[in-house]
């Protein structure tokens, strides 16, 4: 029998993990009014999180091996964290937060075409949740077709697949530490990163010393602590457990809104993001069925 402290500590780093993720947004607009932007905060975030963790990073290189699923893995999660950051930034923070647990529905879809999972009849009622939630939330009156209407929209969903897609590939490449899965992900983060400030041809920032300084420990510390926390938490405890506890995120982040800012969540966007969430508890429920 497991001891209670085996059982606990995976909860608290996952509520500990879920918490940060849900507030994360307002250090990051902290930054943005400081002249540090999106791409620019994200890459300091995580640059800082790999100089800090680089004598143990180093220390698991030997693990990695299949070099094309941690590929497929560092891109899924550098695109999910940017596309996150760079959501919360700009967006509302709930409705973003609603729209990338949709999650739960790109999941069952990549599980189908990669990993051969038949569709169950659990499965299917997933998809049907989070589609009518997304189609709620995404409904426009005057356009007609739900279709994201903002930057932040897309973002937010495009995190949820990419999110989704990375957890699918974690499955893939079993048998590593959570410093190898920790820096596969940050490296995906900064290459992007990197890739799209090349890009878009993005100055330099003319942020101050403190905003720098800040970026630096936020990402060596929070990012740091929140990406080990919630592997840690994940690596420690069933699948449907976690994706249960994660959604934590919604509520830290719905309260941490009302709190300091006066976004306002329209009704319609509440009652979609109740089918989005009920479509995660089912995904989590019928986990529990598959594994009994």
């Amino acid at each position: 029998m497991l001891s209670s402290s085996a059982t606990i500590i995976p909860v608290l780093t996952l509520l500990f993990s879920a918490t940060l993720w849900g507030v994360l947004w307002y250090p990051l607009r902290l930054l943005e009014l400081n002249g540090l932007h999106g791409l620019w905060s994200t890459l300091i975030l995580y640059g800082a999180a790999m100089l800090v963790c680089l004598p143990m990073l180093w220390k698991h290189r030997i693990e990695v091996n299949h070099l094309h699923h941690y590929l497929i893995l560092a891109l899924a999660s550098g695109w999910c964290n940017i596309a996150f950051i760079l959501a919360v930034i700009d967006g509302n923070v709930v409705r973003v937060l609603l729209l990338f647990y949709l999650s739960p529905l790109w999941t069952v879809i990549f599980g189908t075409l990669i990993l051969n999972e038949s569709l169950s009849r659990e499965a299917k009622l997933t998809l049907v949740l989070a589609m009518t939630g997304a189609v709620i939330m995404l409904w426009n009156p005057d356009i007609g077709f739900p279709w994201p209407q903002y930057a932040s929209d897309w973002l937010a969903i495009s995190s949820g697949v990419a999110f989704a897609l990375s957890n699918v590939m974690v499955r893939k490449v079993q048998g590593v530490s959570i410093w190898t899965k920790a820096a596969v992900a940050w490296i995906g983060v900064i290459t992007i990163a990197v890739l799209l400030l090349t890009v878009t041809a993005q100055p330099v920032p003319q942020a101050d010393g403190k905003a720098l300084v800040a970026a630096f420990g936020l990402g060596a510390i929070g990012i740091v602590a929140m990406t080990l926390a919630v592997l840690y938490g994940v690596t420690h405890m069933p699948a449907h457990r976690s994706a249960v506890i994660l959604l934590f995120e919604i509520v830290a982040g719905a309260a941490s809104a009302q709190l300091l800012t006066d976004e306002v969540v329209q009704v319609v966007e509440w009652i979609g993001g109740v089918l989005i969430i009920s479509a995660a508890l089912f995904s989590a429920r019928s986990h529990v069925k598959d594994l009994c």
